[in-house]
């Protein structure tokens, strides 16, 4: 095995056990931004789900578009315990679009790079 190959089989294994392990570490606390909207507010649960008492800003906010989506929430299908997985999926998601955009580009350049210069 080559050094290069070396390289990217160490770099899959560190970045899927980061985003696989270190994700069962993330906060289940709002962040910064969700707190600031929540103050003057409760939260209290119903079996419809999460409903505001008080007054605060985010009585006036809408669930985002893909609130409803496999991995919304940082987790599968909603499901507790599953943060890892996601993790997981949404790291290999981002290196397969980055992998497509930079051999889109290397593609691109190589091809313009062979063009025939014309001496008009």
């Amino acid at each position: 095995m080559t050094a290069r190959w070396r390289f990217w089989v160490g770099f899959a294994v560190v970045t899927l056990l980061i985003a696989g392990g270190l994700s069962y570490l993330a906060s289940s606390s709002p962040d910064g931004l969700d707190s600031a909207t929540l103050q003057g507010c409760q939260v209290i649960e119903t079996p419809q789900g999460e409903q505001l008492q008080g007054d605060c800003i985010a009585q006036h906010a809408d669930s985002h578009a893909l609130a409803h989506s496999p991995l919304a929430d940082y987790t599968v299908g909603g499901r507790d315990g599953t943060n890892g997985v996601a993790g997981i999926a949404g790291v290999a998601v981002t290196v397969l679009v980055a992998f497509g955009a930079f051999w889109l580009i290397a593609r691109s350049r190589g091809a313009s790079a062979s063009a025939p210069v014309s001496d008009d």
